[in-house]
């Protein structure tokens, strides 16, 4: 499996809505809305992420909920 791929499935699995994409230089870009336990979650499991990934930073920024709708792949 790919890192996007399992993140919408542990997403959907936690009840967080957003997106996640690869970005241009490489990296990976993600955006949770839900509980704050779900929520983190999700952001400790993108630490680690699926047994081929390798991460080497997680950087997480804060913002006011955007409105997601479900678990999306970009």
């Amino acid at each position: 499996m790919f890192f996007r791929d399992d993140c919408r499935h542990e997403a959907t699995a936690a009840g967080v809505d957003g997106w996640v994409r690869n970005r241009s230089d490489g990296r990976v870009e993600a955006v949770f809305e839900g509980g704050p336990d779900a929520v983190d979650r999700l952001v400790c499991w993108c630490r680690i992420g699926p047994p081929s990934a390798l991460v080497s930073e997680v950087e997480v920024v804060s913002e006011e909920p955007g409105g997601e709708s479900g678990f999306r792949v970009l």
